[in-house]
């Protein structure tokens, strides 16, 4: 039975800000993007930007050129954080934006990205450039 990097290693626990401004820096790392209704992927010719709209919502979009393909809204005050661990995939690692309520825990947006975090910023000697 093979066993998985997921199960050997304590996730991290990010505050929704501390992700964002490091996720800023690396969205050329982003494999795929989703909820649990919608995943959206990458693709050669596709990019991904960060941006803010208003004071209260963080939007992801996926671009082909200028042209936006799909789009999430993400309203920071609904995390209440993010956690990070190895995906069940080599070299994947997923971070969950988790709210959190008296009785439930729901992971209302994930991100996979090619490494883990770094609260350095970089990613690590396997991806020295993004």
């Amino acid at each position: 039975m093979p066993t998985s990097n997921a199960t050997e290693q304590t996730p991290i626990i990010l505050s929704f800000e501390e992700f964002w401004l490091w996720l800023e820096a690396h969205t050329n790392c982003i494999v795929r993007v989703g909820t649990p209704e919608v995943v959206l992927y990458d693709d050669d010719d596709l990019h991904w930007q960060l941006t803010a709209e208003g004071g209260d919502a963080r939007v992801v979009q996926l671009l082909r050129g200028k042209t936006a393909v799909a789009e999430l809204l993400i309203h920071p005050g609904d995390v209440t954080y993010v956690q990070g661990e190895p995906g069940d995939v080599e070299g994947e690692y997923v971070f969950e934006l988790i709210a959190e309520a008296e009785t439930d825990r729901l992971a209302t947006y994930h991100f996979v990205l090619d490494h883990g975090y770094d609260a350095a910023g970089g990613a690590g000697p396997e991806e020295p450039v993004h």
